[in-house]
């Protein structure tokens, strides 16, 4: 364990950009400025969130022209963290009157992708986005109250939760997690996992804030996801397929076996689970495995990767979120690697362009987390 105590513990949340000398008054500005590039309308090249109306918003995926729980769902975590209260409930009511399903074998979750229009493009739900929903809700209810209705965010978090891990007790769908090993699907009616679903850092505190019943449930998963970790990324280069199965080898049926999008977020997840609990089973070792992989390569010539390493021809789709990825695990390494890690993010910008939704969601993230601005919002600490 770390000299330095657990966030959870110590409410102090480490700045790591100013212990690594960037001046904090620049790091301030930096902040305030992305939060501007994505969520103002000053900045059509880099916007992602666009308001309806009076009171609703959405987050869009600029490279496939509709809008995602995932995307939804950091949209809320991105305005709890900095206080927007407005941008959250705008974000929230959009997201029920348009992904909330009341029917069929997926109600009480979550359709995974919209048009703009809130007309549905898929009926089934992507759990990543249930899972940064329900800690966006506890989050708000921590920090601002709950409300009546729609705004009784932690009524929402807990209802939402339950579903999660009970569904298809009754034959009525099937769960999102799979109760027997405690981890997370890729969708629900499936049995493999995506490793960058996998946030014990949450779990730990679903399993203070959940319904009582389920409380044992969610401890359990948060031990779960660390060692299913350990076993899916790559012992070498710690790189982790998109899917994988629950014996953490790569499913690769559908192209989704290697190094690309949806993994860069597994060190993303590793930084802030160390930086929230420092559990001594937190796997550290892969973020430094991982920064070591790409600490000399060009991020203009990243590449989607076999988890061995061996690059492929086709091209990062995402490098900028990359980027930002890997500066993330910095909560959780030190040394040399480290700093150049947080040094090459810190002298990249947003990023402009059709792709820019999921590199400027990771990038915001990275710039929360390591300004130690990415918190736990505890009940009663507004």
């Amino acid at each position: 364990m770390s000299k330095v105590e657990a966030a959870m513990h110590s409410k102090q949340y480490r700045n790591l950009l100013n212990e690594y000398g960037y001046d904090e008054t620049e790091i301030n500005r930096r902040l305030a400025e992305a939060w501007e590039q994505l969520f103002t309308d000053k900045h059509p090249e880099t916007q992602i969130y666009f308001e309806v109306g009076t009171d609703e918003a959405y987050m869009l995926d600029t490279g496939n022209i509709d809008v995602r729980t995932e995307g939804m769902s950091y949209g809320m975590m991105m305005a709890v963290q900095m206080n927007n209260k407005d941008v959250f409930d705008r974000l929230w009511k959009w997201t029920m009157k348009n992904m909330y399903m009341t029917e069929g074998e997926n109600a009480g979750y979550f359709a995974w992708s919209c048009n703009t229009d809130g007309s549905k493009r898929s009926y089934g739900p992507a759990p990543d986005g249930e899972e940064y929903f329900a800690l966006a809700l506890f989050f708000a209810a921590h920090r601002w109250g709950d409300g009546e209705g729609l705004f009784d965010y932690s009524e929402h978090a807990r209802e939402l939760l339950h579903t999660c891990i009970h569904k298809g007790e009754n034959g009525d769908g099937y769960p999102m997690w799979n109760r027997d090993n405690k981890l997370i699907k890729f969708v629900p009616n499936v049995e493999f996992s995506d490793p960058s679903y996998h946030l014990p850092h949450f779990y730990e505190l679903f399993a203070l804030w959940s319904v009582p019943e389920d409380r044992q449930f969610w401890k359990e998963a948060a031990g779960a996801s660390r060692q299913y970790l350990k076993i899916a990324c790559h012992p070498e280069t710690g790189l982790a397929p998109e899917y994988a199965y629950y014996d953490g080898t790569p499913n690769d049926e559908k192209g989704y076996g290697h190094f690309f999008s949806d993994s860069y977020r597994v060190t993303c997840n590793i930084g802030l689970d160390y930086e929230w609990f420092r559990d001594e089973e937190c796997p550290v070792e892969i973020a430094e495995k991982i920064q070591r992989f790409f600490v000399d390569k060009n991020p203009a010539d990243y590449r989607r990767y076999k988890i061995s390493g061996e690059p492929f021809e086709e091209k990062s789709l995402h490098p900028v979120g990359l980027v930002a990825s890997n500066a993330m695990a910095s909560l959780a390494t030190t040394g040399e690697i480290s700093k150049k890690c947080v040094d090459i993010f810190w002298n990249t910008p947003v990023r402009t362009g059709d792709r820019r939704y999921y590199d400027n969601c990771l990038y915001f993230f990275t710039l929360l987390a390591l300004s130690g601005n990415f918190k736990i919002w505890m009940p009663n600490t507004k």
